[in-house]
């Protein structure tokens, strides 16, 4: 650092913290560390009595922390996101669409295990809403070698880290099975919960059908959803390996390509995805579905709803993390499985 006067300050960097004290209206820091000296608050550290200023001496090669906090930014901005001012040498994102957000862990791993940068998220592949904080970034020291910051820049890669995919489903078709709710003989409570879910996510249901028991029963009325040519089916019940539970097999025999039939979430564990040659989603959802929280449903859903197919690699990769802890009340989906 070094002393020069005050009124040559301007574009020069404050290595501290001034502090303007007005008798009986205010005391504190008029002037923070890191800021950049503007030509408007000469006259105020003047009457400071501030007539020298300690100030960082940018010598070739070092970057602002403002300047690489934009930096930063540029590693991870994207569509749908709305940012902060600086401040303090921190930038944040912020959601400007309810959607589905998503994370290249891989790159983002290799930028934060460099030196002096750090970029935080929150979790990726997690439903967010309009105004939710997505990203924080900032770098480590007041001012940074270029070269440090070029490595990040290197490691990032060409393409943003973050995505933030808007909501693009928006219609879904439910086949409720079994032959005690077709006959009436108890209330479909399963519906109501399926229903608010997708509701959540900007999904009409524009039919319910019940299908009754049976390979043959679930298939009819799987390809007659299908008519109806909705985004995604979602089969209702009937997903344990019970003999008489035959909705894995209607929806196979309906033609769908089964993705996975069985997840490592719990609860969850029985849940089937398929996709259609088309490109349509079909679910078969476990029971756990009409009364837990969160379940394997709500971790699914958002991906589909944003048009992201799910792969089978995707529904292994939940198992770390996939263990719900029953919170209460469930809070996902800021913080899935109540986390």
């Amino acid at each position: 650092m070094k002393c020069i006067e005050t009124k040559n300050a301007v574009g020069h960097v404050l290595c501290h913290d001034l502090t303007q004290i007005i008798k009986d209206q205010y005391k504190g820091a008029r002037f923070q560390k890191g800021h950049v000296v503007q030509p408007e608050d000469i006259p105020v550290l003047l009457s400071m009595g501030k007539e020298h200023l300690y100030v960082w001496e940018m010598t070739e090669g070092m970057v602002h922390e403002n300047d690489a906090a934009e930096r930063l930014l540029a590693l991870c901005a994207n569509d749908h996101m709305e940012r902060s001012a600086v401040k303090e040498g921190k930038i944040e994102l912020t959601a400007a669409c309810d959607g589905l957000f998503r994370v290249d862990s891989q790159r983002l791993l290799a930028v934060n295990s460099g030196d002096e940068v750090m970029i935080a998220t929150r979790k990726g592949n997690t439903a967010v809403r309009k105004g939710d904080k997505l990203a924080g970034m900032r770098v480590i020291p007041l001012v940074i070698r270029e070269e440090v910051l070029h490595a990040a820049e290197q490691a990032a890669g060409d393409t943003p880290l973050l995505e933030l995919l808007p909501y693009v489903k928006k219609t879904a078709a439910i086949v409720a099975t079994g032959s005690e709710v077709k006959k009436g003989l108890i209330q479909d409570t399963f519906t109501p919960v399926v229903r608010e879910k997708l509701a959540a996510y900007g999904i009409e249901t524009i039919e319910v059908v019940y299908s009754g028991d049976g390979v043959e029963a679930v298939r009819d009325a799987v390809l007659a959803m299908r008519e109806r040519k909705p985004d995604l089916i979602l089969c209702t019940g009937g997903m344990s390996v019970d003999p008489d539970d035959n909705t894995p097999g209607g929806i196979r025999a309906a033609g769908a390509r089964i993705v996975t039939y069985g997840a490592p979430v719990l609860p969850g564990a029985m849940f089937l995805l398929g996709y259609f040659p088309d490109g349509t989603a079909v679910m078969g959802l476990p029971g756990c579905v009409m009364y837990a929280g969160a379940t394997i449903f709500d971790l699914i859903l958002p991906r589909v709803a944003a048009g992201v197919e799910v792969t089978r690699s995707d529904i292994a990769s939940l198992g770390e993390g996939g263990l719900c802890l029953g919170c209460k009340p469930c809070h996902y989906p800021d913080c899935p499985f109540g986390r």
